[in-house]
């Protein structure tokens, strides 16, 4: 496992349950703010025990990868968490969303 990835997975082990972050915070945090793409690789490939649930796009969108485990999967993992959500189905990253010191 690269250093980065391993980065990713540390930053996303440390999303508290009950919030969500972005690809780009994620990468943020991780040292790169353009590398909101990666992240979503290193997600898309991550071992058991890293909460990729907890990860969503700029608008709040749940990751189109997780259909592959049922629809809706990823709202419902967050919702069981307490994640709030928009009416139109977004995560409503004013309330749920990781706040970052800066």
């Amino acid at each position: 496992m690269s250093e980065l990835y391993a980065r990713i997975y540390e930053i996303v082990r440390s999303i508290p349950p009950g919030k969500a972050a972005t690809y780009g915070q994620v990468a943020l945090l991780a040292g790169n703010p353009r590398l909101s793409r990666v992240v979503g690789y290193a997600l898309h490939v991550a071992p058991e025990g890293v909460p990729c649930h907890r990860v969503v796009d700029r608008m709040g969108r749940t990751a189109a990868a997780f259909r592959q485990y049922g629809d809706d999967m990823q709202r419902r993992l967050l919702e069981e968490e307490g994640v709030s959500f928009t009416p139109d189905g977004r995560v409503d990253l004013a309330v749920s969303g990781l706040r970052i010191a800066g």
